[in-house]
């Protein structure tokens, strides 16, 4: 388990408890949960 910080590039609607992937090249690298909306 990790925290990251992110900034993404383009605007997005998100909200806490938010269920995420990270995919690179069609394959999922990540996935996590939106913890606190810092901005």
């Amino acid at each position: 388990n990790i925290n990251m910080e992110v900034e993404l590039i383009a605007p997005i609607a998100m909200d806490e408890g938010l269920r995420f992937a990270i995919r690179e090249g069609g394959r999922t690298v990540g996935a996590g949960v939106v913890e606190k909306i810092i901005e």
